[in-house]
């Protein structure tokens, strides 16, 4: 049997991390998944949470995070992986950075309110970043949200 490449890999969980953001648009959240993945096993997974717990810190990376470090028992996560639709915002990008993740994987970029923009240097430094996994899927389920909404 082939070994699957980590660009397959990367593609597979994205695709978790978008029925997660689907499932966000179905409640009427702003559709973003997110899928933490610990040696090729997804540890937890959870879509954006703000409007339905009236929180503004429900983002599915911090849902992901809390359930991720539950799982394994400890606050850090340096031997996982994070998948998101979307570039993480500043917030969702010091979580990641406190926690200690090893590796974010995201979907399409995020303009205005992405971390890249406001603070590039949020991740922690060991943290290695691969972005434009499935940017096309992610960014349109976005954007037809927003259709909808205006």
């Amino acid at each position: 049997m082939k070994e699957e490449t980590q660009e397959k890999k990367d593609e597979r969980f994205m695709r978790m991390a978008l029925k997660e953001a689907e499932q966000a648009f179905s409640e009427g959240e702003i559709p973003i998944g997110a899928v933490i993945v610990s040696h090729d096993r997804i540890i937890s997974r959870a879509h954006n949470q703000t409007e339905t717990l009236h929180d503004v810190t429900a983002h599915a990376e911090m849902l992901a995070i809390t359930a991720a470090a539950d799982a394994l028992g400890g606050k850090y996560l340096p031997d996982c992986t994070l998948y998101v639709t979307i570039e993480p915002c500043v917030m969702c990008a010091g979580a990641m950075g406190w926690a200690q993740m090893g590796r974010v994987v995201y979907g399409a970029g995020e303009e205005k309110r992405g971390y890249q923009r406001f603070a590039p240097t949020a991740l922690h430094p060991k943290t290695t970043v691969t972005t434009g996994v499935l940017e096309d899927e992610c960014r349109e389920l976005m954007q037809e949200f927003f259709r909808r909404k205006r």
